[in-house]
């Protein structure tokens, strides 16, 4: 095997890191101007989980039974699962490395938490309720982790309106995580280290809207030149790092979707409500009122909805559900009839929208897990899902759960560097997320 690390910017876009700072960053842009280069599609959905997992594994998130961050739990209206790595339904890379006798290195990946056995060491990712917990493989790594820098730091509050807060916690959480990277690689066996920083991610959201000129909310203040900020001391750690790899190891930079603009968000069990499709007990008494079980008129109600960067759709299935009312022989019929009136929204000034509605069997080929019955992209992304009520209009300009100026794109980055010079460089096109496995590991396996 050859040695390789995979560098994972959780969120990464091409018009970011192949286009507009490429060339002010001294590492990624060489790393990226001498590399082989691919542009990423994303997963269905185009979400950090299951993306992730999809690119460790190979596997559909319909094979993984893994639809986003969250689940609903079967039987219930309200009741939801997080998503963990006990759910994660096939083997990746990593584990698979382990069995051939390869020692890895592996942090943030999600989803990584609780920690499983593995040949080698982890450290779990974002979804880490807080450090008092097991987050590590083998569990003494802990102890040795905590000794060098503290508690761990897992994610960052990036909902918020403390940016100053946001920057300052950025910037620890990102130092800490390359602290703690510098050590493995330094002090531990390794053949395959890949790692995730949450933290790119993370920027985009809080301060999208004050770099994108093109952002409809665009505000030109000191926020402006935090997101270039913060490649630029990104991009100095990866250098720190790379000086702690053997010259010899192939690099690969990924990130599991991309990020744009978000122009709003659309109010989508208002709208299931004022089509017939959803029955409230009471009218909502302000405006954002989460959604509530207990409000709905279930016996009158079809279809509800939930709120997020893509929309997940759920039908009121007889027998399924516990006040069901759609018999099951006529769930197609509904599906169709939502689909088609999905389709037809258009944006708060009449605009077209180029929304598109799936069932989860027309997406993978197969459907594990708890799938949601329509999985809806509002404008190819550009709009997210809010789930609560009570608004005056169908369209808001901001986010309906905290500040949030970015919304995830399908496109993302997969750069190959090898410093033999057995690869071509250039740009290759596109590669969908479910082939960097296998990409990955034709390279370091040498399969040919």
């Amino acid at each position: 095997m050859r040695r390789a690390i995979v560098i994972g910017l959780d969120c990464a876009p091409p018009r970011i890191l192949y286009e507009e700072f490429r060339e002010e960053l001294d590492v990624l842009g060489r790393l990226v101007g001498d590399g082989v280069r691919y542009v990423l599609r994303s997963s269905d959905p185009p979400i950090t989980i299951p993306a992730w997992a999809v690119m460790a594994t190979g596997k559909t998130p319909g094979e993984l039974g893994l639809y986003g961050f969250r689940h609903r739990r079967p039987g219930s209206y309200d009741e939801i699962y997080i998503a963990n790595s006990r759910l994660l339904r096939e083997k990746p890379l990593w584990v698979d490395l382990g069995r051939m006798g390869y020692n890895s290195i592996v942090v943030g990946v999600p989803p990584s938490y609780p920690p499983q056995p593995m040949k080698g060491y982890l450290i779990s990712d974002f979804i880490t309720p807080d450090p008092s917990k097991q987050y590590t493989w083998p569990p003494s790594l802990k102890k040795e982790i905590e000794a060098l820098v503290g508690p761990y730091i897992f994610d960052v509050v990036y909902r918020s309106e403390d940016k100053d807060r946001i920057v300052k916690e950025l910037w620890e959480m990102t130092d800490q995580h390359f602290r703690v990277l510098n050590y493995l690689a330094k002090n531990k066996k390794w053949d395959f280290l890949w790692f995730v920083e949450i933290g790119v991610d993370r920027v985009h959201h809080a301060f999208w809207k004050y770099w994108d000129p093109k952002h409809p909310r665009h505000v030109e203040n000191k926020y402006s030149d935090v997101i270039p900020n913060y490649y630029r001391f990104l991009d100095e750690k990866i250098g720190e790092l790379l000086k702690n790899i053997p010259r010899d190891t192939v690099i690969f930079i990924v990130s599991d979707h991309g990020a744009k603009a978000m122009k709003g968000a659309f109010v989508i069990n208002q709208w299931l409500e004022e089509k017939g499709y959803l029955k409230l007990k009471r009218k909502p008494e302000k405006p954002g009122e989460r959604f509530n079980a207990q409000n709905i008129d279930w016996e009158k109600t079809i279809a509800w909805g939930w709120g997020g960067y893509y929309s997940r759709i759920f039908i009121n299935v007889k027998g399924r559900e516990p006040k069901g009312i759609v018999p099951p022989e006529e769930i197609g019929e509904v599906i169709v009839e939502l689909k088609e009136e999905l389709e037809k929204i258009r944006g708060p000034s009449g605009e077209s929208w180029k929304t598109k509605a799936y069932t989860p069997q027309e997406l993978y080929p197969v459907t594990r897990g708890d799938p949601p019955d329509l999985m809806v992209y509002l404008d190819d992304l550009s709009w997210r899902a809010a789930g609560t009520l009570g608004w005056n209009d169908l369209y808001l300009p901001e986010n309906d759960t905290g500040p949030d100026d970015a919304v995830h794109d399908w496109y993302g980055v997969f750069t190959i560097y090898d410093p033999e010079g057995t690869l071509e460089r250039g740009d290759r096109g596109l590669i969908n997320i479910i082939d960097v496995r296998k990409t990955i590991e034709s390279i370091i396996l040498e399969k040919r």
